[in-house]
C-alpha cells in the first residue's frame, strides 16, 4: 500500500463555453448573451434557408465548416483543439451559489479535522467537493438529487475500490468493469457520464488512505455524508428558484424574438431551433417539480412555437407580399412589433414578473382602421395569426398564461422504477456495437486506465495514480474535447501548483490557515467554473497543494511530480484515442441520410394534414412528432459536423462542399414544409380567422394527398441510398409532382409551391451527394 497522500480531486467536466449554461438552483439554461450572438449565426432545423441552397442575401446559414483540400493532419488537428481547450470564456457569476458549494466543503472539513485526523480530513472533503461539482452540470434534474447520486456512487466506489486494493488482479479487473461502466454512462448525456468519471476517480485515489476495513467504511461514509450536506443546503438555501427552467423558457421567447427582427430584413432567414429544443427539455419535470412549478412557466413554450410559425409565414415571399412597397413596410412594423412583445414576455418570464408591453408595439398590432393592408393570401392570415397572438400574450399579463397543447406542454418524468431501468437497459444495449462512439470510448477508458495504474505501479513514484487520474479526467468520446482538456489540464495544473506553492511558501501556513486556502480555491472553482477548464484545472491544482499542507506534506517534492505525471497521464489519453479512434468524419453520411429522411417524412406529414379537410388531433400530434424528428436529426448531423471538421482525417464519401450544399438544401425542404404546416388549421389555436381575411377557409387540395404518399414511401431508400454512397432516385416523386401540377385547379397554391420547393431541395441533395461509395464507420 502508498504512503497516505490527500487525493486528488476531479476536475469538472463539460464545462461549456460560448453556449455554456449559466448556473441556478434547478438547472443550467442557455447563456442568453452567447445565445444571442449564435442566432446571428441563422442555423435551421425544420425551418430553412433559401431555396436551392444558396444562402438569403446577407445572411450566412450554418453549415458544415469548410476547410481547404489540402491534408488535415495530427499537428495541425492538435493545435486547433489545444487552443480551443484553453480558451477562457466569458461567462456570467453568481457568488451565492459558489458560497453554497464551498460551505458545503467547510462543513464536513470542520468537522472532520475536529472529530478525527488531517488525513480523515482531506479525503471526506473530497465528497462535499466532488458532490458540488455535479450540482453544477448541465441538467435540469433537481440538484439535491444530482449532489445524493454523486456522493452515493462516490461513496460506493471507494469502498468497493479499498476492498480488492490488498489483491492487485482482482482490483484491476474491478477498475476495468467500473471504468467501462463510465464510459458507457455517456449514453445517456454528458451528466452521467461526468459523475462516472467522478467515481472511477475516487476509485484510483481513496483507496491509498484507509488502512483497515473500518477505515475504509468510515472514509466511504463521510464521503457520502458531504453528498447529503450539500444536498442539505441547497434545500435550505435555495438560490433563485426554478431560474434554470425560467432561463430556458425566456431564452426561447427571446430567440423568437430576434428572428422577428431579423425577418424584417431578411425574409427567408432559417430559424436556430436550439433554445425551443432546449425549453422543451425544461419542460420535463419530475412529479414532485411538477406539483410546485410555478404557473407562470405553463404555456409561453407553446406560445413560441406558434409565434415562430406565423413570423416565417407572414416573412416570406411565398405569402405574396412583394419585395418592396407598402405591404413590405407593413409586415416589418409587424414583426418588430412581435419582436417587442415577445421580448417583453420573456423578460417577465426570466425576472417572474408581470409582462409590460410598450402600448406603440400593442397599436401597431391591430388591424387598421381602413382595412387590412395585406393581401388576400397566406400573408394576411399570418398577420391576423399573429395579431390574435399577441392578444393572447398580453391577455396573460394579468395573470398566468395557460396554454397548453395537445401533445402535452409539460410531460412529467417517470419515477424510478422497473420501467425506467428497462429503458435505460435498451438504450445500453442499442449502444452495444463496435461502431458507436459511447462504446468506443467506454473500451478505450477501461483499457488505457488499466495502462496507465500499471505503469504508475511501475514508476518510482508515490503518486503514479496520477498517470490514471488525468486520464479519466481528459479523455472524452470525441477527439477535440479529449485534445483540449489534456492541453488545459496541464496548462492549468503548472499555473495552479505554481501559485498554491509560492503561497505557502510566503505565508507558512498552519493545519487551519491551509484549510482555508484550500476553501478559498474551492470557491473559485465554483465561481469560475463556466471559464473554461484552464481555469477549473489551475483551481483544482491550488485546492491539492493546500490539501498537501493540510496533511502535513512537503508540497515541493509532489508538486513537480504531479506535473510530470499529469504530462505523462495526457500523452497516453492522446495515444490510446490515436489508436482506437472513434472518428465522426465517416458518420457523415449517416448521419445526412438521417436528416433526409425525416425531412422528406415531416413534408409528407404537413402535406397529408394539409389535404385533410377534417384534421384531428392525431394529425396534428403526427406533424408535430415529424417537425421535433427533424430538428434532433438536424442537432445530430450539425454537431457530428462540427467534430469532423476537427479531425485530423479526410472526408471520405462526402467533400466538405458538397456537405455543406446538402445542409442548405436539406434547410430549404424544412422551412418550405414549416410554411405550409403555419397555414394549416390546427395553426389557428383556440382562436378564429377575423372576418379581415378575405377567405372564409383553407382550401384543399386532394392532389397534396397523392404526392405526400409517394414522398413518403420514397424517403426511406433515399436516405439508405446516402448513408451507402448511392445516388437518390427522387423519379417517383417528380412524376407525381407533374400529375398534381398537370390535374390541380388551384396552380398557385402554396401547397404545390411548397411541394415543388421540397422536391427541388432533395434532387439536388441526390446531385451534391452523388460520388464514391462511402467506408463504413469505425
Amino acid at each position: 500500500m502508498r504512503p497516505s497522500t490527500p487525493p486528488e480531486p476531479p476536475e469538472p467536466s463539460d464545462s461549456p463555453s460560448t453556449n455554456s449554461p449559466t448556473h441556478s438552483d434547478s438547472a443550467t439554461p442557455t447563456n442568453s448573451a452567447a445565445r444571442s450572438a449564435a442566432r446571428k449565426q441563422p442555423a435551421s432545423g425544420a425551418e430553412g434557408a433559401p431555396r436551392g441552397g444558396a444562402a438569403a442575401p446577407g445572411s450566412t446559414p450554418r453549415g458544415p465548416r469548410r476547410r481547404s483540400s489540402s491534408v488535415f493532419g495530427w499537428p495541425r488537428a492538435i493545435r486547433d483543439a489545444g487552443r480551443a481547450g484553453l480558451r477562457v470564456e466569458r461567462a456570467s457569476l453568481n457568488p451565492l451559489l459558489a458560497l453554497r458549494g464551498a460551505a458545503g466543503v467547510a462543513v464536513i472539513l470542520a468537522l472532520t479535522l475536529w472529530w478525527g485526523s488531517p488525513g480523515l480530513a482531506v479525503s471526506s472533503a473530497f465528497g462535499a467537493f466532488a458532490s458540488g461539482i455535479a450540482t453544477f452540470q448541465r441538467s435540469f434534474h433537481p440538484r439535491p438529487a444530482l449532489a445524493l447520486a454523486a456522493a452515493l456512487g462516490l461513496s460506493v466506489s471507494a469502498f468497493l475500490g479499498y476492498v480488492l486494493a490488498g489483491n492487485p488482479p482482482a482490483f484491476l479487473c474491478l477498475l476495468a468493469l467500473w471504468a467501462f461502466g463510465a464510459g458507457m454512462a455517456w449514453t445517456f448525456g454528458a451528466v452521467p457520464g461526468v459523475v462516472g468519471a467522478f467515481t472511477v476517480a475516487m476509485m484510483l485515489v481513496v483507496v491509498t488512505l484507509p488502512a483497515t476495513v473500518w477505515e475504509a467504511l468510515q472514509h466511504a461514509s463521510l464521503i457520502a455524508l458531504g453528498g447529503v450536506v450539500q444536498a442539505g443546503l441547497i434545500v435550505i438555501f435555495p438560490v433563485r428558484r426554478w431560474g434554470a427552467q425560467r432561463d430556458a423558457l425566456a431564452d426561447a421567447l427571446a430567440g423568437v424574438a430576434d428572428y422577428a427582427r431579423q425577418l424584417r430584413e431578411e425574409p427567408t432567414l432559417p430559424f436556430d431551433p436550439e433554445p425551443l429544443m432546449w425549453a422543451r427539455t425544461a419542460a420535463r419535470l419530475t412529479p414532485g417539480q411538477a406539483r410546485r412549478r410555478p404557473a407562470q412557466l405553463s404555456g409561453y413554450r407553446t406560445l413560441a412555437e406558434r409565434f415562430r410559425a406565423v413570423l416565417a409565414a407572414l416573412a416570406d415571399p411565398l405569402g405574396g407580399v412583394p419585395d418592396y412597397g407598402p405591404e413590405r413596410e407593413r409586415v416589418r412594423d409587424l414583426l418588430r412589433a412581435a419582436g417587442t412583445v415577445l421580448d417583453a414576455v420573456a423578460r417577465a418570464v426570466r425576472r417572474g414578473e408581470t409582462p409590460t408591453v410598450p402600448a406603440s408595439a400593442l397599436e401597431v398590432l391591430r388591424v387598421p382602421a381602413d382595412g387590412p393592408v395585406l393581401p388576400p393570401g397566406p400573408a394576411r392570415k399570418a398577420a391576423l395569426r399573429l395579431i390574435a397572438l399577441t392578444e393572447e400574450a398580453v391577455d396573460a399579463a394579468g395573470g398566468p398564461l395557460e396554454v397548453t397543447d395537445r401533445s402535452g406542454e409539460h410531460r412529467v418524468r417517470d419515477r424510478f422504477g422497473p420501467g425506467v431501468v428497462r429503458v435505460a437497459a435498451r438504450a445500453v444495449r442499442r449502444e452495444l456495437r463496435l461502431d458507436s462512439p459511447v462504446f468506443r470510448h467506454a473500451l478505450r477508458l477501461a483499457a488505457v486506465i488499466v495502462a496507465g495504474w500499471l505503469l504508475g505501479e511501475v514508476l518510482p513514484s508515490e503518486h503514479g495514480y496520477w498517470i490514471a487520474l488525468t486520464i479519466v479526467t481528459v479523455l472524452r468520446p470525441d477527439f477535440t474535447d479529449t485534445v483540449g482538456r489534456g492541453a488545459a489540464r496541464l496548462v492549468g495544473t503548472i499555473v495552479g501548483v505554481a501559485t498554491a506553492g509560492l503561497v505557502l511558501a510566503l505565508s507558512h501556513p498552519g493545519l487551519y490557515l491551509a484549510a482555508g486556502w484550500s476553501l478559498l480555491s474551492v470557491f473559485l472553482l465554483y465561481l469560475l467554473i463556466r471559464t473554461g477548464f484552464t481555469v477549473v484545472s489551475a483551481c483544482a491544482g491550488a485546492y491539492v497543494v493546500f490539501l498537501l499542507g493540510i496533511a502535513g506534506q512537503d508540497w515541493a517534492q509532489t508538486v513537480p511530480e504531479r506535473i510530470e505525471l499529469t504530462l505523462v497521464g495526457g500523452l497516453l489519453a492522446l495515444v490510446s484515442y490515436a489508436l482506437f479512434p472513434s472518428w465522426e468524419t465517416p458518420r457523415l453520411r449517416v448521419r445526412l441520410g438521417d436528416w433526409l429522411a425525416a425531412a422528406a417524412t415531416y413534408a409528407a406529414t404537413v402535406l397529408t394534414d394539409y389535404a385533410d379537410p377534417n384534421p384531428n388531433p392525431r394529425t396534428e400530434q403526427r406533424a408535430r412528432q415529424a417537425l421535433l424528428d427533424v430538428r434532433a436529426a438536424r442537432m445530430e448531423w450539425e454537431q457530428t459536423t462540427d467534430r469532423a471538421a476537427a479531425e485530423p482525417v479526410r472526408a471520405r464519401g462526402l467533400s466538405r462542399r458538397a456537405a455543406a450544399d446538402a445542409h442548405d438544401s436539406l434547410i430549404t425542404a424544412g422551412r418550405a414544409a414549416s410554411l405550409l404546416e403555419s397555414q394549416l388549421a390546427h395553426h389557428a389555436g383556440s382562436f378564429a380567422l377575423s372576418e379581415h381575411s378575405g377567405e372564409s377557409a383553407m382550401a384543399h387540395d386532394p392532389g397534396a394527398e397523392q404526392f405526400a404518399r409517394v414522398l413518403l414511401a420514397a424517403a426511406e431508400p433515399a436516405a439508405q441510398a446516402v448513408r451507402e454512397g448511392r445516388t437518390p432516385d427522387w423519379t417517383e416523386v417528380q412524376h407525381a409532382l407533374e400529375e398534381w401540377r398537370d390535374n390541380t385547379e388551384q396552380p398557385e397554391s402554396i401547397a404545390l409551391r411548397v411541394a415543388e420547393l421540397v422536391t427541388d431541395s432533395f434532387v439536388e441533395v441526390a446531385t451534391v451527394t452523388r460520388g464514391r461509395r462511402s467506408p463504413s464507420p469505425e
